[in-house]
């Protein structure tokens, strides 16, 4: 069962969120925060496996409590917002956010949403995300930091990396390479490890910072 808590400052839109997630056999809503400092407190309280979380709210906003979440370790954070190229986004994505959705976007995207990012998996499969990790990818890193070096990784582990900055699943993946799932998995986490890695939202961020994929590259 993946527990799911909701953060947004309209309750109208926070219950909405939770009698479709409820309706689903595999998710349960537990809780609902109406402003940051509450999602990161019942965040910590109720230990949900992610977090809904609205970019913009009172007293403190998505970002940090993003931030927050993401430095406890325990729930992954899928932010929302009404923009889809909400300067926000990008920040979110460094600050620990393991992926972002439009919340115009079909229930069913929303839904599915939950579920990837509860097992890591594939974040790029909404349209709008691998465009908005292109045009982050453009921007001039803060602070002058330097790029992650991926001399850690073997050869293979470099492509795999490639393939999921392009948005590829470990099933597609191992697909076009001709291995076994399983062996696409240990590959990731390997990938993971070497890097110091939260998950594949960071995985992707780390592909376009080294330069291995640059924006417009892949088809």
């Amino acid at each position: 069962m993946i527990r799911v808590l909701i953060a947004d400052d309209q309750e109208m839109v926070r219950e909405g969120f939770a009698a479709l997630l409820s309706a689903q056999p595999d998710i349960e809503v537990a809780g609902q925060a109406a402003n940051g400092i509450e999602a990161v407190a019942m965040a910590r309280q109720s230990q949900p496996d992610v977090v809904l979380m609205d970019v913009r709210m009172p007293r403190m906003d998505g970002l940090e409590a993003a931030r927050m979440i993401a430095a406890d370790g325990s729930a992954k954070v899928l932010m929302l917002t009404t923009f889809d190229l909400d300067e926000y986004v990008y920040a979110a994505l460094r600050a620990g956010a393991s992926g972002f959705l439009l919340k115009d976007a079909p229930a069913a995207e929303l839904v599915q949403a939950v579920r990837v990012v509860a097992r890591g998996e594939a974040l790029l499969a909404p349209s709008v995300t691998r465009r908005l990790i292109e045009d982050f990818a453009r921007r001039p890193m803060p602070g002058g930091q330097t790029p992650p070096t991926l001399q850690a990784l073997t050869t293979r582990e470099v492509e795999v990396l490639a393939l999921i900055a392009q948005g590829l699943s470990n099933q597609e993946i191992a697909a076009q390479l001709v291995v076994a799932e399983q062996t696409v998995k240990t590959h990731v986490g390997r990938i993971l490890g070497k890097l110091g890695l939260r998950d594949r939202a960071q995985a992707v961020v780390v592909a376009y910072e080294s330069g291995l994929i640059t924006p417009g590259s892949h088809g």
